[in-house]
C-alpha cells in the first residue's frame, strides 16, 4: 500500500502519546507513507514542532484546528474533555478529497500491518469498529440510550474507527449529534461512544476485537471463557494488529495489570534510543 490516511484528536497533554502511537505505525503499519490529520484546539506551534521533530519516516502532518464554538455546550468531564467529540466532526473538518480515514486513539499501539483493515470493503456501512461489550450489557446500553432493544445495534468502542467519509458527508449531521447530546446529557456515560452507538450504530461493520482493539481486559475475558482457545503473548504478537489501552489501566502509570504493556514500552524504548522523545511522562 502506498498511502494511508490517519486521524487523531488530541489536546496538549497527549503529544507524547501521539508520538509513541505514530512510531509504532512507522514500524509496523504497512504503508509506504501516511497522511496524518490531527484535530485539535489547544496545540501550540511548539507542540506541533515536537510532533514533526519526532522524525518519523513517511509521515506528512496536517494540523486541523477545530472551531472554538463547534462543541459548545456538549457534556464534558476531566476524563472526557471536548476533544473526544472531534472525531465525530471529521467529515466536516477534513478535506473533501479524502474518501476514507482510520481514526486511532493515542492510547493505541500498532503491532502488525494495518493494510487489511484499511482496504476492507465498507459495503453499505459508514464505520468499521469493534465492540467490547457482551450481549447482556449491549441490551442494557440500548435501553439507556433509547435504541430499540430488539435492533441489532452493537455498543461501539470509538478508539479504532475506519470512516467512510464519502457516506458520512451525506448522512452525518452535526446538528443531530448536538441535539442528542443535549437531550441525553444526564444519561451519557462514555459520551462519544454513546452518541455514535445511538445515532449511527446500525451503520457500523463490527471488527474482531481480539485483532483490532485488544486490551488486557479483553484478553482476560477471552481466556476466562473455557469455550475459547487460550491466547498468550506469542499469539498476540502474531495475530493482533492494534493494542488499545482503554480505561484506567495504562502502561505509563505506576501500576499496570496485564501483559500487553510490553508493546508500549518497546515502542517508547525505540523513541528513546533515537533521542526523539519518550521521557516516560505520565498522563491521565
Amino acid at each position: 500500500m502506498k498511502t494511508m490516511n490517519l486521524l487523531f484528536s488530541i489536546n496538549r497533554g497527549c503529544v507524547h502519546l501521539l508520538q509513541s502511537c505514530l512510531k509504532s505505525i512507522e514500524q509496523k503499519g504497512g504503508a509506504e507513507s501516511y497522511e496524518v490529520y490531527v484535530l485539535h484546539s489547544d496545540l501550540t506551534p511548539e507542540d506541533k514542532m515536537a510532533v514533526v521533530a519526532t522524525g518519523l519516516k513517511g509521515m506528512q502532518y496536517h494540523f486541523v484546528p477545530v472551531p472554538e464554538n463547534m462543541f459548545k455546550g456538549f457534556p464534558t468531564t476531566r476524563r472526557y474533555p471536548e476533544q473526544i467529540y472531534y472525531r465525530l466532526a471529521a467529515p466536516v473538518l477534513l478535506p473533501e478529497h479524502l474518501d476514507r480515514i482510520l481514526y486511532l486513539d493515542v492510547d493505541t499501539i500498532v503491532i502488525n500491518s494495518l493494510q487489511s483493515l484499511y482496504e476492507s470493503d465498507f459495503g453499505d456501512d459508514w464505520f468499521m469498529a469493534c465492540t467490547n461489550t457482551g450481549e447482556h450489557l449491549t441490551r442494557l446500553n440500548r435501553i439507556r440510550l433509547g435504541v430499540d432493544v430488539d435492533d441489532d445495534v452493537p455498543y461501539v468502542n470509538t478508539g479504532v474507527l475506519l470512516m467512510n467519509l464519502e457516506q458520512l458527508r451525506i448522512h452525518l449531521k452535526l446538528e443531530d449529534i448536538q441535539a442528542y447530546a443535549q437531550d441525553k446529557k444526564e444519561i451519557l456515560i462514555l459520551p462519544d461512544q454513546d452518541i455514535l452507538t445511538a445515532l449511527y450504530g446500525d451503520h457500523v461493520k463490527i471488527l474482531e476485537r481480539m485483532v483490532y482493539n485488544l486490551s488486557d481486559r479483553t484478553l482476560i475475558a477471552h481466556n476466562a471463557d473455557l469455550r475459547n482457545t487460550r491466547v498468550d503473548l506469542e499469539w498476540v504478537r502474531k495475530y493482533a494488529v492494534i493494542i488499545h489501552y482503554f480505561g484506567r489501566n495504562k502502561p505509563w502509570h505506576d501500576v499496570y495489570a496485564g501483559i500487553l504493556d510490553v508493546f508500549y514500552h518497546e515502542t517508547v524504548a525505540l523513541l528513546q534510543k533515537e533521542n526523539l522523545c519518550g521521557d516516560g511522562r505520565k498522563t491521565g
